[in-house]
């Protein structure tokens, strides 16, 4: 096709742009228009964003040292946030639905009508399908009777878990009370003792 310029409206008719013809680094951020909603798997690097977010709770209380923490369920309220394929549980042992970087956190909510010195929350992880664990995050807190009641107290363990095979990881929370019947609470109308898991991008 013949290469044709019409100076009355400053237009060329019969050009052909390829890669070929652009000067490397000449096309900058302004050159692109802001609604071209590129794909992000069209650029090297970039990530869709967050593509899981689950969360269970314990629904019925319980006393003592536990391991693994049970009596699970997903929080099903009416508001509640959920994104992706999300986790799956049997018998307290999560696994994971695809490989990537995890937010996991485990709250617990205990009562107890006496003292106790320490009460810890952990996480522990396993490469190996659950044939042995690591202990990667605890959290730690202590309860004082106040006038002769249930008192309650709550901490957070929380780690980050690059998770390279999804099918031999896994997951569990346990606790430690000192030997004591320290209840942890539960509660299937809201969340108070709980997991949350949310998969922060790739591995």
């Amino acid at each position: 096709m013949a290469l044709t310029f019409d100076g009355s409206n400053n237009t060329i008719t019969g050009l052909q742009i390829n890669s070929a013809n652009i000067v490397d680094g000449s096309i900058v951020n302004s050159d692109v228009n802001a609604s071209a909603a590129i794909s992000s798997t069209k650029l090297s690097g970039i990530t869709s964003g967050i593509t899981m977010v689950d969360q269970f709770r314990v629904h019925t209380s319980f006393t003592g040292t536990v391991d693994p923490v049970q009596n699970l369920e997903r929080t099903d309220d009416a508001t509640d946030g959920f994104i992706g394929t999300g986790m799956t549980e049997s018998s307290g042992i999560f696994t994971f639905p695809q490989t990537g970087i995890y937010l996991v956190e485990f709250q617990i909510n205990w009562f107890f009508a006496g003292d106790e010195r320490e009460v810890i929350a952990m996480i522990d992880i396993s490469t190996n399908s659950g044939t042995n664990y690591d202990n990667v995050a605890l959290s730690r807190t202590h309860i004082k009777q106040a006038e002769g009641t249930n008192t309650h107290a709550c901490c957070t363990a929380s780690s980050t878990v690059d998770v390279t095979n999804a099918s031999t990881f896994r997951c569990k929370g346990r606790t430690d009370t000192g030997g004591s019947s320290v209840y942890i609470n539960g509660n299937s109308n809201a969340t108070e003792t709980y997991f949350r898991f949310i998969r922060l991008g790739d591995t």
